[in-house]
């Protein structure tokens, strides 16, 4: 998932040494803000020393983070995890659609000028055997 915003906290690295396999690690934790109408706030975490310096957050620069989430239970509560896996720095990129032309083929009448024209009248349907007034019963 994909989120646009400006970064209005960071706050202090943890550190710690894994009681698993017993290696050092790094976490710095941020705030986004979005730039809505009405502004959303999420917290998100970077996890590892090289990804904290590879990516390097400033508060009060806009970015686009790209992130997963997951929940874990620690003594019979649940609690969601944001971790940010890439950054984007700067505004994102506005997605450019091509829109069907409604303007008339080069060598159509009006077509030098840009004026849209009108679509072809489609036929009309045949008179029913029946009557005149076009219904079938």
């Amino acid at each position: 998932m994909e989120i646009f915003g400006k970064i209005i906290c960071a706050l202090p690295i943890r550190s710690g040494v894994s009681a698993k396999s017993g290696k050092p690690w790094q976490s710095a934790t941020y705030v986004l803000e979005t730039q809505d109408q009405y502004p959303k706030r999420m917290v998100f975490d970077v996890f590892g020393q090289d990804n904290i310096a590879k990516f390097n957050i400033q508060v009060g620069e806009s970015l686009t983070v790209s992130f997963d989430i997951d929940a874990h239970e620690y003594q019979g509560r649940w609690f969601n995890a944001v971790r940010c896996w890439s950054v984007l720095h700067g505004a994102p990129q506005p997605v450019v659609t091509q829109q069907p032309s409604v303007f008339s083929p080069v060598g159509a009448p009006g077509s030098a000028l840009g004026i849209p024209t009108p679509p072809p009248p489609s036929a009309a349907p045949a008179a029913p055997a029946g009557g005149s007034d076009g219904l079938p019963f």
